[in-house]
């Protein structure tokens, strides 16, 4: 399957030409696929919120491109627009980005821009809504006047309702409480699911990473040093810490197990997997 959006030798420079010149990220070459759901890890300053922005034009590359379907996004002012519609980009802490008059007009500002129908505009916003359950009882009120949750939600259902191919976020759950991140978690699922469009999260938690996403890329330096399936990545789990990173609890104490002597798989990624594995090894001692 051809990757929906893929960068080659992508590479920014802050301050280039100057004294102050600092490569923020380096030749990076990355794809997605439609239905994929990709995890993004790298200490702070690794170049994982610049690498995200250059996705839907936010920040133009020095050098190296960025293809969607294909084509460059960057090769005219229409082509970035275009992208920027289907791809979506959600920012850390998105209810900083709430600046409409009630809910409805925050989550129907972009299909509006897209030049939408007032009653497709109208459908999208109550589409998105429910995807992240908010209520139509809310559409009238000030984003101001809602709950931190409420408004994390308002503010990725904007995004959602321009229905993108593409769907990146970056520390989605940063500040909400557990019920909170297990909710919205779920909500950014049921997106990709519904829709088969590719997720890119960027997160410091590598339990919600475990949990979500089947492929992690892991940054450092601005260069990209890992990409793989989630378990193969997390079941090497020595070399992040080197890199300054931490595996999911289950895996750490997979490990720890091994250690011990237990040959338990180090790439379990639930408690549950781990129980099963712990199962298998009680029987498998029983038969022998």
């Amino acid at each position: 399957m051809a990757p929906i959006i893929r960068t080659e030798k992508l590479t920014h420079l802050f301050g280039a030409g100057t004294p102050f010149e600092r490569a923020a990220v380096t030749e990076v070459d990355f794809a997605a696929e439609k239905g994929e759901f990709i995890g993004v890890m790298g200490h702070t300053g690794s170049g994982k919120s610049t690498f995200i922005q250059h996705l839907n034009g936010i920040l133009k590359p020095t050098s190296g491109r960025v293809l969607l379907d294909g084509e460059d996004i960057n090769a005219t002012k229409a082509s970035v627009r275009k992208a920027r519609f289907r791809v979506g980009l959600v920012f850390q802490y998105p209810e900083y980005q709430l600046f409409e008059e009630t809910v409805e007009k925050d989550i129907a500002f972009g299909p509006k821009n897209m030049g939408l129908s007032d009653e497709e505009v109208r459908e999208r916003v109550r589409e998105a809504a429910a995807f992240v359950e908010l209520p139509e009882g809310v559409f009238q009120k000030s984003p101001f006047e809602l709950s931190g949750g409420q408004k994390r939600r308002t503010a990725i259902a904007g995004v959602i309702a321009m229905k993108p191919e593409v769907l990146i976020l970056d520390e989605p759950t940063a500040g909400l409480d557990p019920v909170g991140r297990k909710t919205l978690l779920r909500h950014i699922r049921a997106y990709r699911d519904k829709t088969n469009a590719a997720v890119i999260m960027v997160s410091h938690s590598m339990d919600e990473l475990a949990e979500c996403a089947s492929r992690i890329v892991v940054l450092n330096g601005g260069r990209l040093v890992l990409d793989g399936d989630a378990r193969s990545v997390f079941a090497r789990g020595e070399e992040l810490k080197g890199l300054g990173l931490d595996v999911p609890h289950i895996t750490r104490i997979a490990l720890m197990l091994r250690g011990m002597g237990l040959p338990l798989d180090a790439s379990v990624r639930s408690v549950q997997e781990a129980a099963d594995a712990i199962a298998a090894l009680k029987g498998g001692g029983r038969g022998a």
